[in-house]
């Protein structure tokens, strides 16, 4: 597939990956002193009666302090579960979960002095939004000015001091959850757990909490491990993030290593749109991210060292800030290409190009 030669086999070469369990990187160790906590997953399954498989299948994953983790996975991946073992909601079938090496696995949700944010926000309808905030510090029975200071700062932190005095059913959708994510933080868990926390929110409102999500983890340097099933969501938040599959973890990395070097077909196709070629020489699949490849009329205009395939223009699609380049190629199998909007497209749907890229930009995986 190189200028020169045929396209039936190509030189293996990819990116570096890295492994499950590996450390967070410099800058988010760096977070530690800001007062994180770090999380040990060792070895953890989970079991339920009648289930063909596991739930969670043997998952070991060291969580940095003050670390942003995002268990990322489809519905059934088991990253709910997870993250429920950790804040005591599910029993663990194997393994341990420590936080600062002291294990908590058989300590009840409330021992475990973890915040806790779901979709559904379960804010108490009858309670002004400060005394919502306040409710967690009232069970731990504080005194009424150390609860007012703490509320005060709470409402700071989310931007909400100005709706203190309202009842939840006068805020909207985002406010709520800000509320909620007031609440999980105000008493100063040792990390804040995240379950589809803007799942029940439109694209707009989504997208405004995200960055406030991300502005409160800056602030507070507290450790946070988010669920979701919305890639783009997690290569925005994380510094690292946990690919779950059927119970399993299938890589561990940070968002620029799992979308430039997946290590399975999986990873790959998951996060991602992915052009899947065969034909290397060790057997491997390798993936072609589409805006790293290129399409040229013919051989003698593919520059030297290149890789190719023989593809049919399918269709193209306006998308906003680049155009969508459907291809079937010559073994049977469709990609993409992308195009920024605004440059030439290199053809029209109907035609025969040569779809190629650098090998140093593509990723072999395991199947």
């Amino acid at each position: 597939m190189s200028k020169s030669t045929n396209s039936s086999t190509f030189a293996t070469s990819g990116g570096s990956s890295t492994s499950g369990a590996s450390a967070a990187d410099d800058a988010t160790a760096g977070k530690a002193g800001k007062g994180g906590h770090g999380i040990r997953i060792s070895g953890v399954s989970r079991t339920y009666p009648g289930m063909s498989r596991p739930a969670v299948d043997d998952v070991s994953l060291d969580i940095a302090p003050g670390e942003f983790m995002t268990f990322l996975g489809p519905s059934g991946s088991g990253k709910t579960t997870m993250l429920s073992m950790i804040a005591g909601f599910a029993g663990l079938s194997t393994g341990s979960i420590s936080v600062d090496g002291a294990d908590i696995s058989r300590l009840k949700p409330h021992r475990r002095n973890l915040g806790v944010v779901f979709q559904h926000y379960a804010l108490f309808p009858h309670m002004s939004v400060a005394r919502n905030i306040g409710f967690p510090l009232r069970q731990r029975r504080l005194p009424k000015g150390e609860v007012q200071a703490k509320v005060a700062e709470a409402l700071a932190l989310v931007r909400l001091e100005e709706f203190a005095d309202r009842l939840p059913k006068q805020l909207s959708g985002g406010q709520q959850q800000r509320v909620a994510l007031a609440r999980a933080v105000v008493y100063n868990p040792r990390a804040l757990l995240m379950d589809e926390p803007l799942g029940a929110l439109d694209k707009k409102l989504r997208d405004q909490l995200q960055g406030e999500i991300a502005r409160m983890h800056r602030e507070l340097g507290m450790t946070f491990v988010f669920v979701t099933h919305d890639q783009e969501e997690a290569l925005t938040l994380s510094d690292r993030i946990a690919v779950f599959n059927e119970g399993r973890l299938e890589q561990v990395g940070t968002p620029t290593e799992l979308y430039e070097s997946p290590q399975t077909l999986f990873v790959a196709q998951f996060l991602g749109e992915s052009n899947v070629f065969s034909g290397t020489t060790d057997g491997r699949p390798a993936v072609v991210r589409p805006e790293r490849l290129h399409l040229h009329p013919s051989a003698d205009t593919v520059p030297d060292g290149h890789l190719w395939r023989e593809a049919r223009v399918t269709a193209i699609a306006y998308v906003g800030n680049h155009h969508r380049i459907g291809l079937h190629f010559s073994d049977g199998s469709t990609g993409s290409a992308m195009r920024l909007a605004g440059t030439e497209l290199p053809a029209r749907p109907g035609e025969t190009v040569l779809a190629c890229w650098d090998p140093r930009n593509h990723s072999l995986v395991t199947g």
